[in-house]
């Protein structure tokens, strides 16, 4: 078998929503906010769904998480499947701050109106380093490719109540300044652009219309089913499902009639 259907769980999210088709079939109305797909390799795939602004927050890299966590830095890429009208993220500060005025916007609120928020659009790719500033807003439906961690500081989060801030972590690995914001793609051939290359990733966007043969796999590469079904290694796929192709896996068939895949893995040495 040359690809595995990865195994997902859903988490409920005070700011996720009911509209979760055609990804995930919400028959019972649960405020679904995130869907993980854990492979074997060290990359997290979620899909988000948000009615409400996330929290504004930030993530550490990888020498501060090991230092204080023992654990992974996150970085992260996000590509917008669905967005309302008035959609936006937040990326970086519109203006570079001092650590006072940063950590005093953070308890006042006043960082919310600080950041730099920006239109969001169906295709569109942003790219998050670890240390950047950031927030998702409502009327979002998102596919978040991320180092594996679970490590965010949240800076800001509309005083919502039981949910812990990390002042003192997220002072010490923010960066006060702002953002480039999102990222342009690369076309590779026809049914192919690059939407994303860090030291933790490698993502590109796949179309597919008709059969497309996928050559041999140097390394485990995760295939999300953005759009469409069909069949993927002689397995039927749908919409919202997470695949994972081994290491140096045979060359293998991708049929449907229209369907869009994220593909990610580790990028090569």
């Amino acid at each position: 078998m040359s690809a595995v259907r990865l195994a997902s769980t859903v988490y409920n999210k005070v700011w996720g929503s009911t509209q979760t088709e055609p990804w995930y079939h919400n028959p019972d109305g649960r405020q679904i906010g995130e869907i993980w797909f854990a492979a074997d390799v060290p990359l997290l795939v979620k899909f988000l769904f948000t009615s409400e602004k996330l929290s504004v927050q930030v993530h550490p890299n990888d020498e501060y998480a090991r230092g204080h966590h023992n654990s992974r830095g996150k970085t992260e890429m996000w590509h917008v499947l669905r967005a309302e009208p008035q959609a936006k993220v937040a990326l970086g500060l519109r203006e570079p701050m001092t650590e006072t005025e940063f950590r005093e916007a953070c308890e006042t609120g006043d960082i919310a109106d600080l950041v730099n928020w920006v239109p969001a659009h169906a295709g569109d790719t942003f790219f998050v380093p670890a240390g950047t500033v950031h927030a998702i807003g409502e009327g979002l439906v998102l596919c978040e490719v991320q180092q594996l961690s679970d490590l965010t500081y949240r800076l800001f989060d509309y005083w919502r109540p039981n949910r812990e801030l990390h002042l003192d972590h997220g002072m010490k690995v923010s960066h006060r300044v702002p953002h480039e914001g999102s990222v342009g793609r690369h076309r590779l051939d026809e049914s192919r652009e690059l939407l994303a290359e860090c030291p933790y990733f490698r993502t590109e966007r796949l179309c597919v219309n008709g059969t497309v043969v996928r050559p041999e796999c140097p390394l485990p590469t995760i295939y999300i089913a953005l759009e469409g079904q069909g069949t993927i290694a002689g397995s039927p796929f749908h919409a919202g499902e997470a695949w994972e192709v081994p290491h140096n896996s045979a060359p293998f068939e991708i049929s449907s009639a229209s369907a869009v895949f994220l593909t990610t893995s580790e990028p090569s040495i």
